[in-house]
């Protein structure tokens, strides 16, 4: 067993959900939802949050959205099929604590025609968002989930989805 494998399993990872949020014009045009994070400033990313005890991971996706994005009316498309996890930068390691880092469950999600995005929720956690073309995500995410979303996104465009 290498240090680094040692490493990562001696760390705590809070269980998550993650949604990368297709437009309703979707399959037409392909774009993705990325919002800016209200307590981090300049940070893009997809809404995502964690699984309550007791709770499926599918049944987060929808409570979810609808706690961060105003709405659950979605058409789910596709899962990817492993978990995925990230380390928290040193800053946010230390708000998320006693979690070093996010093991993640990602679903791929289509906004029904007619749903409604409000990021002005109960708790907002973005204070903006837009959907951008898959080519252009890079541009606006935040650089500690750069690595997972590559990942996740080459799985569902490798399987036709985008």
């Amino acid at each position: 067993m290498t240090d680094k494998t040692e490493e990562k399993e001696n760390k705590k990872y809070r269980p998550n959900v993650a949604a990368i949020v297709l437009s309703a014009k979707y399959p037409e045009k392909c774009e993705i939802f990325i919002a800016s994070r209200t307590d981090v400033e300049d940070a893009w990313q997809f809404p995502q949050g964690g699984i309550d005890k007791g709770e499926t991971p599918e049944e987060a996706l929808y409570r979810e959205l609808e706690e961060e994005i105003g709405t659950r009316e979605i058409e789910i498309i596709a899962e990817y099929p492993e978990w995925v996890s990230y380390d928290f930068p040193p800053a946010i390691a230390k708000k998320m604590y006693p979690f070093d880092g996010q093991r993640q469950k990602y679903y791929l999600v289509k906004l029904k025609k007619g749903a409604k995005i409000n990021i002005n929720t109960k708790i907002p956690e973005f204070s903006d968002y837009k959907f951008v073309p898959t080519k252009n995500i890079y541009d606006y995410i935040t650089f500690f989930k750069r690595t997972v979303y590559k990942q996740v996104i080459k799985y569902f465009r490798n399987k036709g989805y985008i």
